[in-house]
């Protein structure tokens, strides 16, 4: 089964015949959640707990559901009663439909009822396209709890230092300050498979970084920071072009995505195909604040 990128710009739900009965079908991609059919508003929450004790029941109650991408909980501004609000998203909208089913109404963890609905804050429209892909440690947390542990490996096919020459010369000539300009430039092509699925994609990455050395110690820094960070980017693109079918039934298939712009490994021919990303991508924060007020 091979799903068209077009048809999966946006996670959704479908109903598929089984025998007699339906079955149901969520697909999640590895990308940064913005649709309110995922984001739950959770309100009425009295002040008989700490906003952190608060947190702690929260997430205990939906992430029976399905892992969660965002809890946040804040408290009600000065001219309502006291006590919180919060906002959940999920990475399921199947998921984040049957949590408002089964908490909306209810006491849980305390003695009056939550209120609890479907977003309805409008999306930016800078935002309403938006395919961002979900950082690291995000892809590696729904990749593990979906698929377990064992479900999945990552193998380095190359990792190479790209600094041409030219570079390497200038890093030869010291600066005013007495330190050595570098700019170094590492590139990976990593190799993401799923055993248990039959499923295996290939991506590669590039990072460079510009600086004064000051000493070998430095360059080693900057050298172990920038090979970890390629490998990283090198995985969150593997998982870009990944979809995690999940069943009605609790099993989940892994699709990958077709893209037109896939290689496969006869067609490698020994050359690094790389996309480029700037520095200051790193230091980006990927989680958006889309606090209801």
């Amino acid at each position: 089964m091979v799903f068209d990128r077009q048809m999966t710009s946006a996670s959704f739900s479908l109903s598929g015949r089984r025998g007699n009965g339906v079955m149901e079908v969520d697909v999640l991609e590895f990308k940064v959640p913005i649709e309110n059919n995922k984001t739950l508003f959770v309100w009425d929450i009295q002040p008989s707990h700490t906003q952190d004790q608060v947190y702690v029941r929260l997430l205990d109650v939906f992430s029976s559901f399905g892992p969660l991408y965002l809890l946040k909980v804040s408290p009600n501004s000065a001219a309502n009663p006291p006590g919180f609000y919060a906002l959940i998203k999920f990475y399921s909208a199947a998921q984040a439909s049957k949590a408002l089913r089964q908490t909306d109404g209810r006491t849980l963890f305390q003695n009056s009822p939550l209120k609890v609905r479907l977003s309805s804050r409008q999306t930016p429209h800078f935002l309403s396209d938006s395919s961002r892909p979900l950082s690291h440690a995000r892809c590696l947390e729904l990749a593990d709890h979906c698929l377990g542990f064992n479900g999945w490996t990552s193998d380095i096919i190359t990792l190479k230092e790209l600094t041409n020459e030219e570079e390497k010369e200038r890093g030869e000539e010291d600066d005013e300050g007495g330190g050595r300009w570098r700019r170094l430039k590492f590139g990976c092509l990593l190799q993401l498979s799923f055993p248990h699925h039959g499923q295996t994609t290939r991506a590669a990455a590039v990072v460079e970084d510009s600086f004064t050395c000051s000493g070998p110690d430095v360059l080693l820094q900057k050298r172990c920071r920038l090979q970890k960070m390629v490998r990283e980017k090198a995985l969150v693109q593997a998982f870009t072009t990944v979809l995690l079918v999940l069943l009605g039934n609790g099993k989940v298939m892994v699709e990958l995505k077709q893209t037109s712009d896939e290689f496969l490994p006869e067609q490698m021919g020994g050359v690094l195909q790389v996309n480029e990303f700037s520095w200051s991508e790193f230091a980006a924060d990927e989680e958006l604040d889309l606090t209801v007020s």
